[in-house]
C-alpha cells in the first residue's frame, strides 16, 4: 500500500524483507510480535500482506503449516514472524511437524544486534550463543543474514529451498538493527525463483517398469509424497495399468480413491495388510521412507523385491534394501506410467488382484466387527457425514485421529510426522485464513488445552474454523497405552475447563453434544460463518492392536 505521511522516513531493512515476501508470492503472514522483530512488524502496515496474528509462537508456526498445507496446491511458501530467543525457540516443535511432514513454510526471526553475534555475548535480552544452531537439525536450512544488502538474496535462497523437494520448512534469521535501519537498497520489484526438479534417472526407471511388468503380485504403498508432489493421477494410472492393489499410509489420505477396487485404503496397523504387502513379488513404496507407522510398527518384512521411490535422500533404503529412486513422486509415477504401459501384462492378473483386495478387507472388517467398537465407529462416521465434501480437517494426536488415520475414507491433516500436540487449532485457523469454507479442527481435551488462547485469533479474525473437542478428562491414548502396559495410569488424569462455557467467555458460539446428536450438531456448526466449538464428553477406545502378533 502508498506510504502516508507518517511514513515519511527512509525505508528498512523491515521493508526489504516485506517487499521480497509480496514478491515472491506470499499473500499471508502469521506473527507474533517481541522488541527486536517491530521492524517487521512495522513494515507489514506499508505492505499489501494480510496479517494474522496469534497469540503463542508455538501456535503461529502451527498455523503456518497449515496455511501451507491448505495452499500447497499453488506451489508457494508460507511465512512466519517472530522474535528472538523465546519467541523463537517455541516454534521448534511446529517446525519438527512441517519438516517430518514435508511442508513448505518459511520461519523469519529477528536477532540481536548485529555486533552481539558470533558468540560475543554482549548481554543483550534474548541473546543465546548461537540461535541457528538449534534449528539447524530441524529445518532444511538456516541462515543468518549479516548485512542489508544479505535480506533480499537470502530470502529468495531459503524460499526456493522451502519448495524444493523433499519440501520443508527453511529458517532465516535478521539482527534488530539491520531490520530497523535505513536502507538504500532499491525496492523489491521482481523476485521469482524456481524449485530444482529432482527427476529420476532413466536407467532406474527403466529397471523399476521392468521389475513391475514383469511382476505376478505387485503392490504399491504410497506414503504422503505422492500427496505432496501431486502425484494422485499418475498412480492411479500406473495402479491400473499394473492391476496393482495399493495401501496408503497415514500420511497419505486422498492418494488414491478409497472406494476403488483396487484400494487397499489405510489398515497398515492390521496384520492382514501387512502380510498382503509383506506377499508381494514387487512392492513398489512411493514418498515414504517406510518408517515406523507405516511399516506397522516395524513388524513387516516384505519378502519380495522393493522399489522405493523417495525424494528425501535420508530416507532411501533406510529401513529395507531396494531399488532406490531419488525422485519427485509425481515425475517418477508419470515415468513408470510411461514405461510399464508400453511393457505391461497386468491386465491378466486384474480380476485376481481385485478378489484380493476384497478378501484382505473383508478380514479386516471380521476383526473389528468382533470388538466392541460401536461407539468409536459410530462417533467417526458422525464426523464424515457432517463435514462437507471439500472441507479440510486437521487432527490433534488423539484417540479419535488415531482411529481416522485407518479408518478416515477422505483426506485429512494431522500431526502425525512429529506426533505433537496442540497441532489442530492453529493449523486449521492457518487454513481457514485462506478462505475457501469451513475447517474442522478436532483435539482431545488434553491437546485442547495447548490451543485455547487461540479462540481469540479465531474471533478476532472471524475465521471459519470448527473445534470438535473430544472430552474423556485425560490423555487419553496414554491411559489407554499405560493400562496395557503396567496395569494402571499414572499422570494422565487431568483437571480442565468447561470448554462450552470458557469459548462462550471468547465470544465464540459452543455447545455440548452426545454421541447421537453428534453429526447434527457438528454439522449445524460447520454450516454457520465464523468460529465455532462443539464439545463431546467421551470416552473412546483403540481398536485391538495387531501389529504385535
Amino acid at each position: 500500500m502508498p506510504r502516508g505521511p507518517a511514513d515519511s522516513a527512509p525505508r528498512t531493512g523491515g521493508d526489504l524483507v516485506v517487499e521480497s515476501l509480496v514478491a515472491l508470492g506470499a499473500t499471508t503472514v502469521f506473527g507474533e510480535p517481541g522488541q527486536h522483530a517491530l521492524g517487521l512488524f512495522d513494515a507489514l502496515r506499508r505492505s499489501a500482506l494480510r496479517y494474522v496474528g496469534c497469540r503463542t509462537e508455538l501456535s503461529v508456526a502451527f498455523a503456518a503449516d497449515g496455511h501451507s498445507r491448505r495452499s500447497s496446491a499453488t506451489g508457494s511458501v508460507t511465512p512466519f514472524l517472530v522474535s528472538t530467543g523465546p519467541g523463537a525457540l517455541g516454534t521448534l516443535p511446529a517446525l519438527m511437524e512441517s519438516r517430518t511432514a514435508g511442508v513448505p513454510v518459511l520461519g523469519i526471526s529477528s536477532q540481536i544486534p548485529a555486533d552481539g553475534l558470533g558468540g560475543r555475548r554482549k548481554g543483550y535480552l534474548h541473546e543465546l550463543p548461537d540461535q541457528a544452531a538449534s534449528f539447524r537439525d530441524v529445518v532444511k536450512s538456516a541462515h543468518v543474514v549479516r548485512t542489508a544488502g544479505q535480506i533480499v538474496p537470502t530470502l529468495a535462497e531459503a524460499w526456493e529451498r522451502a519448495l524444493t523437494a523433499p519440501a520443508g520448512p527453511v529458517w532465516v534469521e535478521i539482527p534488530q538493527d539491520l531490520l530497523l535501519g535505513a536502507t538504500d537498497v532499491p525496492p523489491v520489484a521482481d523476485l521469482r525463483v524456481a524449485p530444482r526438479p529432482l527427476t529420476p534417472r532413466a536407467e532406474l526407471i527403466a529397471a523399476a517398469a521392468d521389475l513391475l511388468a514383469r511382476a505376478s503380485t505387485p503392490v504399491i504403498l504410497a506414503g504422503g509424497g505422492v500427496v505432496r508432489a501431486g502425484g494422485q493421477a499418475a498412480l492411479l494410472e500406473l495402479a491400473e495399468e499394473l492391476n496393482a492393489p495399493v495401501a496408503t499410509t497415514f500420511g497419505a489420505k486422498g492418494a488414491f480413491p478409497w472406494e476403488h477396487p483396487l484400494s487397499l485404503q489405510s489398515w497398515l496397523e492390521d496384520r492382514h495388510v501387512t502380510a498382503f504387502l509383506e506377499d508381494a513379488d514387487v512392492l513398489l513404496v512411493v514418498g515414504s521412507g517406510l518408517g515406523e507407522l507405516s511399516s506397522n510398527y516395524h513388524t513387516m518384512r516384505p519378502r519380495g523385491r522393493i522399489v522405493q521411490i523417495e525424494a528425501d535422500l535420508g530416507k532411501l533404503e533406510s529401513n529395507h534394501p531396494a531399488l532406490a529412486v531419488h525422485a519427485d513422486a509425481r515425475l517418477a509415477l508419470e515415468a513408470l506410467a510411461r514405461d510399464v504401459k508400453a511393457a505391461t501384462t497386468g491386465s491378466r492378473r486384474g480380476a485376481a488382484a481385485r478378489a484380493a483386495v476384497q478378501h484382505v478387507l473383508a478380514a479386516v472388517a471380521e476383526r473389528l466387527d468382533a470388538q466392541d467398537l460401536a461407539l468409536e465407529r459410530a462417533v467417526l462416521t458422525a464426523v464424515d457425514r457432517a463435514l462437507p465434501p471439500e472441507a479440510l480437517s486437521f487432527w490433534d494426536m488423539t484417540i479419535l485421529a488415531y482411529w481416522a488415520w485407518s479408518a478416515w475414507p477422505r483426506p485429512m491433516e494431522s500431526a502425525q510426522g512429529a506426533g505433537g500436540l496442540g497441532y489442530a487449532l492453529p493449523a486449521a485457523l492457518g487454513a481457514a485464513a485462506t478462505g475457501g469454507g469451513p475447517v474442522l479442527a478436532i483435539s482431545g481435551d488434553g491437546g485442547a488445552m495447548y490451543g485455547l488462547a487461540e479462540l481469540a485469533t479465531l474471533r478476532q479474525h472471524h475465521l471459519d474454523v470448527t473445534w470438535l473437542i473430544v472430552d474423556d478428562g485425560g490423555y487419553g491414548i496414554l491411559r489407554e497405552y499405560m493400562t496395557g502396559a503396567f496395569g494402571v495410569a499414572t499422570g494422565t488424569e487431568l483437571a480442565r475447563p468447561d470448554f462450552v462455557a470458557l469459548a462462550t467467555a471468547f465470544g465464540v458460539p459452543a455447545c455440548r453434544t452426545t454421541p447421537s446428536d453428534l453429526e447434527g450438531d457438528l454439522a449445524r456448526a460447520l454450516r454457520t460463518s465464523g468460529p465455532s466449538v462443539v464439545v463431546l464428553p467421551a470416552t473412546l477406545r483403540m481398536f485391538a492392536p495387531t501389529h504385535l502378533g
